[in-house]
């Protein structure tokens, strides 16, 4: 998992009680969640929904701990319901704001596209994210993680998704190769990425090993 980094400096001085471990903990480290119509127990990923917050630690092991052990309930002071893929349910809504915000970037210009302009970025110290297409051709991505190790400011490394979806979010075609470049977008999307990293890894493995 890669390092806590808040979103902003008003979010590193808000805190909570996570109701699993006890502990009081930045916002930027955990979930919050509410208890919906009916009891139901839902993620807030926003922090903007009405009812009383449930904090819980960003990762998939506290979520299926507060199920498992009733204690959205014990937290709540009343009689909720926690669905078992409440941590399925995190994940999935944490992908889509991650690539939302992939394609707010595009659009605000903190995003680049194509292995040239990503290598550049990597030599200038400019990227803080390499976002990889998770089925691209290896060459390519070998050439770049190791452009990224070179680099004087070397970037975190996203590969969850796949060209298609990539494509989709960016409104382009047969995208492999994407850097986010530093700044305050990239620091807001890192707590995103951040809060992800909790329940799948940010890359496949396997990556890990290559040269």
């Amino acid at each position: 998992m890669i390092a806590p980094a808040p979103a902003t400096h008003a979010e590193a001085s808000r805190q909570r009680r996570d109701i699993v471990s006890g502990e009081v903990m930045d916002e930027a480290g955990l979930v919050r969640f509410v208890a919906g119509p009916g009891g139901a127990v839902v993620p807030d990923l926003a922090r903007k929904l009405p009812g009383r917050g449930l904090w819980v630690a960003a990762d998939r092991a506290s979520v299926e701990t507060a199920v498992r052990k009733g204690l959205f309930s014990r937290a709540a002071k009343a009689r909720v319901t926690a669905p078992a893929d409440l941590a399925d349910q995190v994940e999935a809504q944490l992908l889509r704001r991650v690539v939302q915000g992939l394609g707010l970037a595009r659009r605000s210009g903190d995003l680049i596209c194509g292995f040239e302009k990503v290598l550049a970025a990597l030599a200038g110290g400019r990227a803080a994210w390499v976002i990889e297409a998770v089925d691209g051709a290896e060459d390519g991505r070998r050439k770049l993680i190791s452009a990224s190790r070179r680099s004087p400011n070397p970037p975190r490394l996203l590969a969850v998704f796949r060209s298609e979806e990539l494509g989709l979010a960016l409104g382009l075609e047969n995208v492999i190769h994407t850097a986010f470049l530093a700044g305050r977008a990239a620091d807001r999307w890192t707590s995103d990425v951040q809060r992800l990293s909790g329940f799948r890894p940010l890359f496949p493995e396997g990556w890990r090993e290559e040269p």
